[in-house]
């Protein structure tokens, strides 16, 4: 079964310097519906104006996901981490038993977009961590790259739950396909242009919860990027 997640229902928090759309329930935007999916707690597509950011706040007991989109974000946290993050490059921080940090759009003319990402780690009190990794454009086009697992395979980062991550960008007419094990499900985030996704269209900003499903297959007529969250 497919369920969609209209781009259009998501929660909105504008503050001027940041435009956000939140697809699961977040900060002042409460929907008992939408409370998160299986260990994926949160989706938020923010958008962040030349030279602003979050000023430094704190973090416990979630993994925590940074995927830029546009124009690049400074990271810097309590445990000494400091880093630019670009379009292709994937960020876990896992929160653990307490971390602070600060994202900044370091450009004085560029907006930035980032999918900020929080899934529900599989038990509390871990250590603080953080790492990053580049995925360039060509290793993710027009098949499911691994950015994020469990055990840290095929060069993703590692992530404290039992989930898989994938990032593709389809080119026009670009197609794949993904089989879940048993007992798992899916999640689809839209991250821009448009798919089909087993009959359904899905554009940016949609996402889609799956279960009891085999196999799915993404495709896209005009081009676009998606992520996978294969889920316990």
């Amino acid at each position: 079964m497919i369920s969609i997640r209209d781009r259009n229902t998501r929660g909105h928090t504008d503050m001027g310097w940041l435009d956000s759309r939140h697809t699961f329930s977040f900060g002042g935007y409460m929907d008992p519906a939408h409370m998160g999916f299986r260990t994926l707690r949160v989706i938020n597509d923010d958008r962040v104006i030349p030279g602003a950011g979050f000023p430094t706040h704190g973090h416990r007991d979630m993994e925590i996901i940074s995927y830029v989109v546009d124009g690049a974000l400074e990271h810097k946290d309590s445990m000494g981490n400091g880093s630019i993050i670009r379009p292709g490059d994937v960020q876990r921080m896992t929160a653990g038993t307490g971390v602070s940090h600060s994202e900044f759009n370091p450009s004085d003319t560029e907006g930035a977009r980032f999918l900020q990402i929080w899934i529900v780690p599989e038990k509390t009190g871990l250590t603080p961590g953080y790492e990053q990794k580049q995925f360039p454009v060509a290793d993710r086009t027009d098949v499911l790259r691994l950015v994020a697992s469990r055990d840290g395979r095929d060069g993703s980062v590692t992530i404290h739950q039992d989930g898989d991550i994938y990032a593709a960008v389809l080119s026009e007419d670009g197609e794949v396909t993904h089989a879940f094990g048993e007992d798992r499900h899916g999640w689809v985030q839209v991250v821009r242009g448009v798919v089909e996704l087993d009959g359904e269209t899905l554009r940016e900003g949609d996402g889609a919860a799956i279960n009891a499903v085999e196999h799915m297959t993404l495709s896209s007529k005009v081009g676009a990027e998606v992520l996978l969250f294969d889920l316990a």
